[in-house]
């Protein structure tokens, strides 16, 4: 990415947000805010204009349906960078983000700091992503296989730490939800509970044992 001020383009519908942007660039000498928009609809129709290197937008907990306006950008430009601001901490949801096409993922609460660092791993690295993210994927990759279970039930026991449900892990694994249903029965029985939220939790214990 080109060295010199870079324009940033940030969509985000909550006013204290915007009013929190525009003092954030203000304090910035290396980046030029070149506008606020509401939606990635409006920001789409003056993209042309504009033509951002760094686009910062933010989705709502349930915004599937933004994350799908990546792509819409991407067409626009394939070498815009984009990174994503939310309330969501979901490992799927984030992993939908990065399929999407984002080069950054930040959680909320925002701060000039955060935002800079961000900004500049973006313009330096490509990539950038907020540290509460980057342990969750680290402890993915770090979590430990259990002996006493098969090689099936730790596939679903990793699942059930993304947050999955049967339906879906059944869709990942390509079995019926009866058979994991079966699996998790299996786990059950080894870890003396009954609940989900039991068998996680002294899963965890387990972990730091």
């Amino acid at each position: 990415m080109k060295s010199s001020i870079l324009k940033i383009m940030v969509i985000d519908n909550d006013p204290q947000s915007r009013e929190a942007y525009n003092y954030y660039f203000s304090e910035y000498l290396d980046y030029e805010l070149t506008g606020i928009y509401k939606s990635a609809k409006v920001a789409l129709q003056v993209y042309d204009d504009i033509q951002p290197d760094i686009i910062v937008s933010e989705i709502p907990t349930t915004g599937l349906v933004g994350l799908e306006s990546i792509r819409k950008f991407r067409k626009k430009n394939p070498n815009v960078k984009i990174i994503i601001v939310s309330n969501q901490s979901d490992f799927t949801f984030i992993k939908k983000a990065f399929k999407n096409g984002a080069n950054g993922y930040l959680t909320k609460p925002m701060t000039k700091d955060r935002l800079h660092n961000a900004l500049n791993a973006i313009k330096y690295e490509g990539a950038a992503i907020s540290n509460d993210i980057a342990k969750k994927v680290i402890s993915m990759f770090h979590r430990k296989s259990y002996n006493y279970f098969s090689k099936r039930e730790n596939q679903i026991i990793d699942y059930l730490f993304e947050g999955e449900t049967y339906k879906t892990i059944a869709d990942k694994l390509f079995v019926t939800p009866s058979a994991v249903n079966f699996h998790i029965q299996n786990i059950y029985l080894k870890l003396d509970v009954n609940s989900k939220s039991e068998a996680l939790e002294k899963l965890r214990h387990l972990d730091c044992a």
